[in-house]
């Protein structure tokens, strides 16, 4: 079973940067098997998603993140990132990892991920 483990989250002011990391603990979770995916969610809010990667789509976004937000995910590793640059309060979440197999038709609909991991938070002060 592939279990995911995030980390990168951290406090920071508006107008700064953080890089997050979801490692993902099975041998067979690489980025030419599976969709990967960022989502967030803030007390009060639905949750989100953010940004959405694989290697038969063009890479996803959403809008309030689009050109402040980067989704890579490094060949041979088993690790997803997610740059965040240009931090604003609205980015305050708790930031979650997703996967499931499967390349295509990759999109930021949770319904679709199976392996979740238990989030990392992101506090952005103004």
């Amino acid at each position: 079973d592939v279990q995911l483990v995030e980390s990168g989250g951290a406090s920071v002011q508006g107008g700064g940067s953080l890089r997050l990391s979801c490692a993902g603990s099975s041998d067979t979770f690489t980025y030419g098997s599976y969709c990967l995916a960022w989502f967030r969610h803030a007390p009060g809010k639905e949750r989100e998603g953010v940004a959405a990667i694989s290697s038969a789509d063009p890479t996803t976004y959403a809008d309030s993140v689009k050109g402040r937000f980067t989704i890579s995910h490094a060949n041979g590793d088993r690790i997803l990132y997610l740059q965040m640059n240009n931090l604003n309060p609205d980015d305050s979440a708790r930031y979650y990892c997703a996967a499931r197999r499967g390349t295509a038709r990759c999109t930021l609909d949770a319904g679709d991920f199976v392996h979740w991991g238990q989030g990392t938070q992101v506090t952005v002060s103004s």
